[in-house]
């Protein structure tokens, strides 16, 4: 049964979570896509970079505008601030290994600048998949691995032996191929998409237009909704219903009849709001709250 709550800033999307131990900033953690409260990794970002490597099923991740499957033994870099969310790709488990460390301690500090500030800040590497089929592929997964392994024994100075591994993995990562590039365009169409999620997120519960959402992006409806068809695939209008849905799946496991909840996630009809929840669900909102408290 669902019972993990992700801590995302309902307003930046930002993840709340603090990835790191007592002394070093990395976490490195096995999570199930399907134990999360709303059964899949919503929409959300952070400072620190991310390897994922999943250990059962396969999942589809989408990083801003690009969505990718990532099978049984592959990878996945994402990059610093980089949009993204997952959800299981089949039925069964969906579980993977995921580390997330500060920029900062991946190489040494005078290597910083030189070795990992350029691709951080790349607007053309927002993720870079792994696979495990090829022999730099290999040795990432291997050490993320060795440094969950790491992570739970805690040898004699084991933080030498992240460090690393660590500074092992990132070499292999960019001498692969990927070469950084910055567009100042690009950084500006995130920023938007950004501001305008920001805004829905605030405001969900409340009457929303198209024009408020475009507004938040500084730009015109017919914009506001190419941005919203690139990223996501659908209208803004559209995504807004869609957020709704994904807020009540958490008060439907509270105390709320369905009307109570539809009124209280922004639908002005019980009946639109069962509709809607059937379209994404694939059930409706009552069989969903008796399943989910046991009934």
């Amino acid at each position: 049964m669902p019972a993990i709550h992700f801590k995302i800033d309902t307003t930046s999307l930002q993840e709340l979570t603090v990835h790191r131990t007592t002394t070093l900033p990395l976490a490195c953690y096995k999570t199930d896509i399907r134990q999360h409260v709303q059964g899949y990794i919503p929409l959300h970002w952070h400072d620190e970079l991310q390897f994922v490597v999943m250990l059962q099923g396969s999942a589809w991740f989408q990083v801003y505008d690009q969505k990718l499957s990532v099978q049984q033994g592959d990878g996945l870099f994402i990059n610093s601030g980089s949009f993204h969310m997952a959800e299981a790709a089949s039925d069964g488990d969906c579980t993977y290994i995921c580390l997330n460390v500060a920029a900062h301690f991946i190489t040494a500090h005078d290597l910083y600048a030189v070795c990992v500030h350029p691709y951080v800040q790349a607007t053309n590497l927002p993720f870079i998949p792994i696979p495990c089929h090829e022999a730099w592929g290999k040795a990432i997964v291997q050490s993320v691995h060795k440094l969950w392994q790491l992570l739970q024994e805690r040898p004699p100075v084991f933080e030498i032996q992240l460090a690393v591994q660590l500074t092992s993995m990132w070499q292999h990562l960019i001498t692969s191929g990927f070469q950084p590039q910055y567009s100042q365009a690009e950084m500006i169409k995130n920023e938007r998409i950004k501001q305008m999620l920001e805004w829905i997120h605030i405001h969900y519960a409340e009457k929303i237009t198209l024009d408020e959402i475009a507004h938040a992006g500084q730009l015109s409806r017919s914009e506001c909704c190419r941005y919203f068809r690139r990223y996501f695939k659908t209208s803004p209008l559209n995504y807004v219903a869609d957020y709704r849905i994904r807020q009540s799946l958490i008060l439907l496991q509270q105390d709320q009849s369905v009307t109570e909840t539809a009124y209280g996630v922004g639908f002005n009809s019980t009946s639109y709001f069962i509709e809607r929840f059937r379209k994404l669900m694939q059930m409706t909102p009552l069989a969903y709250k008796k399943q989910m408290n046991g009934d």
